[in-house]
């Protein structure tokens, strides 16, 4: 036997994930030797009660910043937090640490301890699950923990970018779910005006409002004995936030314009692309109900942390509807592993759906004289600003932050650094500008103080 044919794939039978094991010590400021250990691989800090290592400090938010601990990086994120999270004299916004860094968060700083010897984060043995296609190490970690969690009752938090299939995450876990047989009903939280959310969700009883001319129930109700999803759960109005949380805690919900409680016996599964931990902090999302949705949480790593995983999925999408007896060339799957992919695993569903209908893929068995691609009517360089693989809300908000990030920098390059120039020039107040550099990670100290 030849020494190829005894070699084998490693990566995809590794049964465990070793990662660091680490420990957060308060070294200054009013919670100064409060020390704790990161059981997962993530960690919050910050001044709320629910978070992983509390910092009473009044300067501190309520979930200030976060740690993920991966196979071999530290990466610390700024959770919106009011003061900003410093590494050094330098305020960061989303960067890998070494052990050992001391992280200033208000008037406290914590260090990151790491220990020597490191700990198992198990991975699934599966390939795929449910409609989830993926063997890369990231996506077999995201799988364990679906299996341990689809034959509970537990609330999940779906969370990732947009693009990476949260909403395929819930129809898994129900498929796998011993409700199964059960509704699965479910409702985007974005796409429902205000004004009628409530009844969405709840119901409503006949004559409850102008219109309502017949009772109805609410997705709680159609999802009896199965599962809700709520979708965009981020976009949720405040106000009508505790209202949902009442009907989690308590298994019941009021139609309305009704005065009686109806149970109902449902698995809630929420997915967000907000970061919630940040709306909580900007107080647009309560804090009891962003722990109460994340009993378990569940994030989907991006496209671009997938490695391997583009090849199979772009030959699964081409399958479905390239022509029978043909198949992507090598030089066509290098081009798509090589691109980043901001709208992940939709962008490349929707890319490799395109080029198919418009001749612009080579397959090894298709003719070498195909009808040249398009002229594309996006101007050159244009589509690294509009994100044409996304919903229109999501491109609209990923347009809208670019362009204040080009506009802000424009403003402070022309006043040389001088906030209260720049916000003068911009039309805006200066503190509007400071939230909004504050908001983009461009906070700086301001010269003109």
């Amino acid at each position: 036997m030849s020494f190829d044919d005894e070699t084998r794939r490693v990566t995809n039978e590794r049964a465990q994930l070793r990662v660091p094991q680490v420990e957060l010590l308060v070294v200054h400021g009013p919670s100064r030797g409060a020390r704790v250990r990161v059981e997962g691989t993530k960690a919050t800090i910050g001044s709320s009660a629910a978070c992983t290592l509390r910092v009473t400090d009044p300067a501190v938010s309520r979930m200030h910043c976060g740690l993920e601990v991966d196979e071999d990086a530290l990466v610390l994120r700024d959770l919106g937090s009011t003061n900003g999270t410093f590494v050094g004299e330098l305020r960061v916004r989303d960067v890998v640490v070494l052990p050992g860094a001391v992280v200033r968060i208000g008037d406290s700083a914590f260090r990151i301890e790491v220990e020597g010897h490191a700990r198992a984060v198990p991975l699934s043995a599966r390939e795929s699950f449910g409609e989830l296609v993926g063997t890369s190490l990231a996506m077999r970690a995201v799988y364990a923990t679906l299996e341990r969690v689809a034959g509970t009752d537990s609330t999940v938090l779906v969370t990732g970018e947009t693009g990476t299939g949260k909403d395929v995450v819930a129809r898994a876990l129900h498929a796998e779910s011993p409700r199964r047989r059960g509704p699965f009903v479910p409702v985007d939280c974005g796409a429902i005006p205000e004004n009628l959310i409530e009844s969405e969700l709840f119901g409503h009883v006949r004559g409850a409002f102008t219109g309502a001319v017949q009772s109805r129930k609410g997705a709680f109700e159609e999802a009896h004995g199965g599962t809700l999803f709520l979708d965009e759960i981020g976009e949720m109005p405040l106000s009508m936030q505790p209202k949902l949380l009442r009907a989690i805690e308590s298994r019941a919900v009021r139609r309305v314009g009704a005065s009686t409680l109806t149970p109902v016996d449902v698995r809630i599964v929420a997915a967000t692309h907000r970061t919630l931990a940040r709306s909580v902090n900007e107080g647009t999302f309560r804090e009891d109900l962003f722990y109460r949705l994340a009993v378990v949480e569940v994030e989907l790593p991006p496209l671009r942390a997938r490695r391997g995983d583009v090849t199979l999925l772009a030959n699964r999408f081409f399958r479905k509807i390239a022509p029978p007896n043909t198949r992507l060339s090598s030089d066509v799957l290098g081009q798509l592993e090589a691109r980043s992919w901001p709208g992940n695993v939709r962008e490349l569903r929707n890319h490799v759906e395109r080029a198919v209908a418009m001749g612009e893929l080579r397959d090894e068995a298709a003719p070498p004289s195909v009808a040249s691609p398009p002229r594309s009517f996006v101007p050159e360089g244009l589509e690294s600003l509009v994100p044409l693989s996304l919903p229109l809300k999501e491109a609209r908000e990923k347009w809208t932050e670019a362009f204040e990030s080009i506009y802000v920098r424009a403003m402070l390059a022309e006043t040389h650094g001088n906030v209260t120039r720049a916000a003068e020039r911009a039309g805006v107040s200066r503190r509007f500008l400071q939230r909004t550099l504050a908001r983009l990670g461009l906070g700086r100290d301001d010269p003109d103080e």
